[in-house]
């Protein structure tokens, strides 16, 4: 069947309109510039003629009465005397012109070239302080060397406030700039001189043999919990700066709104970083994390929660619509985790069948299942303590087949219990998060690459990096999701974590009946009824109650009626 033509009002007009549009705003724009260009001078003589008038206005007020007939007298004679000579107004003219335009020229003083002294006082002892690093003493003319010239070292920098904000400096090309001990002796250097308590920034250019430091804003922590824009199979871990992410989406940040670029990591079939780990101290972050991952998932998607640490941070999800589970102890960690493997089987074996037949995988196998755990190992060593199967055992068919069913396990746990991890939750969580203060060695053993930046003087809680897969390293700062069952919970913070999650359905209601009174019931005559009552009656049946699939609720005594 041929594709049906547009309407000619979306076709011909819309793409003409606007580009029509674009083209006046661009020659506006270059008529205004323009004319600015030429309006200069006529723009400097109309400043300088009222710089003249405001002179002549200040004079007259304050010269005294006496003089003021006299200066009047004496300016209408030179107004004559002009008058009568050859060319005389035009010279009067001329010399108006001149004066004006020397009273209104652009009087701001240029800014002075170079560093102020105390600036280059810095320079000069950060230059000195790299000389033992870049330096070679085979060097017939050093760049680096006692009492020499920083200006030809230091391409380029910038004050903030007295402060080091920027700073682009060469190096030797016999530099190991290739060995990562040569860069962290010379960034640690750079850390220590820059000033300490802000986060900075080393772009290496192996190219050109270029350094550049950059310090970095710090990451805003007034974004909370609340409804990102995504497409479906996309969370939010967190938000960073522009460096490595180009896309921005709308937050609110306190009591603005405004564009952050924010972290996000993709799940479901076609990705290909599908399970998370996240590591901390406590206090860092990570059960945040875990809280901001299961209420955007509870909104296309159902979850499994498992609080090895037993501390009750994940209660108000219990028996929210989504949430299957939420367990703490060890036998219910078992079952629960347990049934998400059967399940993971389950969907497999359906999805497999589908494709085979031709057909689309089944609803209930494309709606995805999250499992979150929070500290694992915890439960781990109970479990081998009570000869127990170990959680993370039954961890693994969801790990290694969850992509392909649509399970997503996100695992957090202690920074220090990193190695009673098991060898499959280290190796099938490809995206990894780090929260808290952590050194440059735990971090690059987490996520495999050191850091590009360095720590901050502070670091608050859900500050930290990501990466996912063998993309580049992120700053991240988790959205603030705190348990709104907690005490010391903002009012604001606990009304938005309590906005995002599912409504509870109505609850039935179990009051007692009142006592029917079978004392008073009139009797029914059968005799009186005909067969054709009889055949218009509905008929009832009446199906023995299975046991089995009763639910189990408290026994009222109806006696007491």
């Amino acid at each position: 069947m041929a594709r049906r033509p547009l309407p000619s009002i979306l076709t011909n007009r819309a793409r003409p309109s606007l580009a029509r549009g674009r083209d006046v705003a661009r020659a506006a724009r270059s008529a205004a510039e323009g004319a600015g260009d030429v309006l200069q001078p006529v723009l400097t003589i109309g400043r300088g003629l009222r710089h003249h008038l405001a002179w002549a206005r200040d004079w007259w007020k304050a010269a005294p009465k006496d003089k003021r007939g006299p200066a009047l007298l004496l300016v209408a004679t030179g107004v004559a005397v002009v008058a009568l000579m050859p060319y005389g107004p035009l010279l009067a003219v001329i010399g108006l012109m001149g004066s004006a335009g020397w009273a209104g020229r652009d009087r701001t003083p240029p800014e002075p070239e170079g560093p102020d002294p105390v600036e280059a006082a810095k320079l000069k002892a950060l230059y000195e302080a790299l000389v033992p690093y870049l330096s070679d003493p085979n060097d017939p003319a050093p760049l680096y060397a006692h009492d020499g010239d920083w200006q030809q070292a230091f391409a380029s920098h910038v004050f903030e406030e007295g402060r080091l904000t920027r700073l682009r400096l060469r190096y030797p090309a016999y530099f190991t700039d290739g060995e990562p001990a040569s860069r962290a002796r010379v960034e640690r250097l750079l850390h220590a001189k820059a000033g300490r308590g802000r986060e900075y920034r080393f772009d290496w250019d192996e190219e050109d043999n270029h350094l550049t430091l950059t310090a970095l804003p710090p990451l805003a922590t007034g974004i909370g919990a609340q409804r990102f824009v995504t497409a479906p199979g996309e969370t939010v871990l967190g938000f960073t700066d522009d460096l490595h992410v180009r896309r921005t989406i709308p937050v609110r940040d306190g009591d603005r709104s405004r564009n952050a670029p924010p972290v996000v990591w993709r799940t479901g079939p076609r990705s290909t970083e599908p399970h998370l780990l996240a590591l901390g101290r406590a206090g860092s972050g990570t059960t945040t994390l875990l809280r901001s991952l299961a209420l955007q998932a509870l909104h296309h998607g159902d979850v499994v929660v498992v609080d090895g640490a037993g501390t009750g941070d994940y209660a108000f999800l219990a028996g929210r619509p989504g949430v299957l589970a939420v367990e703490s102890g060890l036998a219910g960690t078992l079952a629960v985790l347990e049934w998400a493997a059967h399940e993971t089987q389950r969907r497999l074996i359906a999805v497999n069948r589908a494709r085979q037949a031709g057909r689309p995988a089944p609803e209930d196998c494309r709606r995805p299942l999250w499992v979150l755990a929070d500290r694992p190992t915890a439960l781990s060593q109970l479990a081998q303590v009570e000869g127990r199967p170990d959680p993370q055992e039954l961890l693994e068919t969801p790990l290694l087949h969850g992509r392909a069913a649509g399970v997503t396990v996100a695992i957090a746990d202690a920074l220090d219990a990193a190695d009673a991890l098991g060898a499959t939750v280290r190796g099938h969580t490809r995206a990894r998060v780090v929260l808290g203060p952590a050194g440059a060695d735990q971090v690059e053993a987490v996520l495999g690459v050191p850091p590009h930046t360095t720590p901050s003087g502070e670091t608050p809680a859900g500050r930290g990096y990501a990466r996912l897969g063998d993309g580049p390293v992120h700053r991240l700062q988790v959205p603030a999701t705190p348990d709104p069952h907690d005490e010391e919970t903002e009012d604001g913070h606990r009304r938005a974590v309590l906005a995002l999650l599912p409504t509870t359905p109505a609850a039935v209601s179990m009051t007692k009946a009142a006592p029917v009174d079978m004392t008073k019931a009139s009797p029914v005559d059968m005799t009186k009824a005909s067969s054709g009552d009889l055949a218009e009656a509905p008929a009832m049946r009446l199906a023995a109650p299975d046991p089995a699939k009763a639910p189990r609720r408290e026994t009222v005594d109806v006696t007491e009626g």
